[in-house]
């Protein structure tokens, strides 16, 4: 089960992969659409594919704090942004290639029912690895970030998020090193 902002959405995952959708009709987020998604934790795994803008991060991280167990997909900006006739830069699912689309849904599916271990990354860790300050903090952080399927986020976001899926320091310099395979672990 994949939980997508709208029915836009869900007609570009179609062309992707064929696969049950929950809409959250945008950035309310209502209790019918917050039980839905429990339920699909519960019994067929759900994962959580919004846009990469700020409301998709923002309806992100509202179901991640309301239904534990979500797997997370995403898609960077650029695979997500229109290219035809787009002047106001509009970014969306709904804009990203099938292809893209299917290959993030692959490694989210991988990780459906995984158990999230303790994480290893602390604060000083990702300082030292230039992720938290300097000029490449920000582009090398988009890169993790994209690869890891955990989204864009500025330094205390992707702090957290690395530690809340269970991501280790091993996981971050095999990206960092260009060793990442798109598994986990």
């Amino acid at each position: 089960m994949v939980v997508v902002e709208g029915r836009s959405d869900t007609a570009r995952l179609a062309e992707a992969v064929h696969c049950d959708t929950i809409e959250t009709r945008g950035s309310a987020l209502g209790p019918a659409v917050l039980t839905a998604i429990r339920l699909a934790v519960r019994t067929r795994g759900a994962i959580v594919l919004t846009d990469p803008d700020f409301n998709g991060n923002r309806l992100r991280s509202l179901i991640t704090a309301a239904c534990p167990g979500v797997v997370q997909a995403s898609i960077s900006q650029a695979a997500g942004r229109a290219t035809h006739d787009n002047p106001h830069q509009t970014l969306g699912i709904e804009h990203a290639q099938p292809a893209v689309l299917a290959a993030c849904l692959q490694a989210a599916d991988a990780k459906v029912g995984q158990t999230v271990g303790p994480s290893d990354i602390d604060r000083s860790f990702l300082l030292d690895q230039g992720l938290l300050a300097g000029p490449a903090a920000s582009a090398k952080r988009a890169l993790v970030g994209q690869q890891l399927q955990i989204g864009y986020g500025n330094g205390k976001q992707f702090y957290y998020r690395l530690r809340a899926y269970g991501y280790r320091q091993a996981d971050v310099r095999r990206v960092l090193e260009g060793r990442h395979d798109g598994g986990k672990n």
